[in-house]
Formats: C-alpha cells, sequence, structure tokens
C-alpha cells in the first residue's frame, strides 16, 4: 500500500495516511469509540467461549487463530524448519542455508510480524489504555502508562497488528491472493471489536502499524538481498 513497485517507500503516503489514522484514533477517543463499541459489540458475546452464537463463535476463533504470538510462533517455526532443512540438504552448508533464508517468503513474512509486535508491545505499555471490559465492569476508560497488566494494554491492537503485517506481506508476495489476505486482515480486526476486546481506535491504530511494518520490512529487505 506505501510502497512501489521498484520496493522503495511512498512516504508521503505514510505521513498522510499517519495522519488520518492519528484523526480517526483521536475521534475515537473523545467518543466514537463509545458508540462503535455499543454498536457492535453484542452484551452476549464472550471472547473466551463458544457458545454465544455463531457470529460470535466466529470472531472468538479467529482471535484464537490469529493472535500475535502464534503469529510470531509460527513463522518463526517455518523460518527455523527452512533454515535448517536447506542447510542439511545442501551437505550441512549453514552459510549457504543463511543465504537462502534471507531471500525466502518466510522470513518476510516473519521479519514483518517482529516488527508489528515489538512495535505493538512497546506502545501498550507506554499508552496503557484500559480495554472495554473495563468500561463494562466500571463505566469508565483510563489511561495508565507504563504498566504490563492485560486490562491497560489495549492500544494498539497486536491480533490486528500482527495479522495486518503477515497478511499484507502475504498478500504483495503473491499478488493473486491479495484480496483474500486484505479481506481477512480485515475481518480479524473487525472480530476484535464484535468480541469487547479492543476499541475501534485501537483496531484502526494496529492495522496502520501492521501495514507499515510490511512495507518497510519489505522495502529493507528487498535492498540488502539486491546487494
Amino acid at each position: 500500500m506505501f510502497i512501489r513497485k521498484d520496493n522503495t517507500l511512498k512516504w508521503d503516503w505514510i505521513a498522510y495516511a499517519a495522519i488520518i489514522t492519528l484523526a480517526l484514533v483521536l475521534v475515537g477517543l473523545f467518543g466514537l469509540d463509545k458508540e462503535i463499541y455499543s454498536v457492535i459489540h453484542p452484551a452476549n458475546c464472550n471472547p473466551f467461549t463458544f457458545d454465544s452464537g455463531f457470529i460470535c463463535s466466529v470472531a472468538v476463533f479467529l482471535g484464537k487463530i490469529f493472535r500475535a504470538k502464534l503469529w510470531l510462533g509460527a513463522t518463526a517455526f517455518s523460518v527455523l524448519f527452512f533454515f535448517i532443512y536447506k542447510a542439511v540438504t545442501n551437505e550441512n552448508d549453514f552459510r549457504y542455508a543463511f543465504v537462502k533464508i534471507k531471500n525466502s517468503y518466510v522470513f518476510y513474512v516473519f521479519s514483518s510480524v517482529l516488527l508489528a509486535c515489538i512495535t505493538t508491545g512497546v506502545l501498550k505499555v507506554l499508552i496503557g489504555r484500559s480495554r472495554p471490559v473495563l468500561f463494562d465492569a466500571l463505566g469508565q476508560t483510563m489511561f495508565v502508562p507504563g504498566t504490563f497488566e492485560h486490562v491497560f494494554n489495549s492500544m494498539p491492537s497486536g491480533h490486528t497488528a500482527a495479522s495486518f503485517a503477515g497478511l499484507v506481506m502475504i498478500g504483495m508476495l503473491f499478488p493473486k491472493i491479495k484480496w483474500a489476505t486484505w479481506t481477512l486482515a480485515i475481518l480479524i480486526g473487525v472480530s476484535r471489536l464484535y468480541v469487547g476486546a479492543h476499541w475501534f481506535s485501537d483496531v484502526i491504530f494496529g492495522a496502520f502499524i501492521g501495514m507499515v511494518c510490511a512495507d518497510i520490512v519489505k522495502a529493507i529487505l528487498k535492498k540488502i538481498n539486491s546487494k
């Protein structure tokens, strides 16, 4: 989205998107989040069980399958497996395997997800925004910067950031299925709203981070591997 065919970044587009994202986040913080939450999130949808109806069950399933930690673990395992396979099938030539892994699609996806996870992990702690569950319980929202407590790590959405990072990268590597990867990424983001795990602005912020991470990683790795 923010990268040209020659793998250079469209910094002006990133800047415009950042401004739009910031505006949406601010609008969300000043009231839109609660409005969207009240419309999208059914009161009977439990994010931890599959017994709250079909749509809720699908949303919960997406949340469990596309967790940031699972994205990171699955892609890291794929990179390690590919590296060992290349080394073993080439007379234990680990230098050859290293060269091959740098150019592999699995490494591109892993690097994109890793960058998104690190970015969101740091921002979650720095921002310290309370999750909707606290609003349901106390009728208020708050910020507690510097805490690692799950209930205050709402912004940005880790599920959304990791999923957009991984799926946008997959879409760039396989353009013919780009429509499917983008659709899935959006559905994952919406599912976080539906189950009441995040606010609208958390998801928007997470999606922006994921898209930018995917583009930055692709631009950097293409430049490194072209040398």
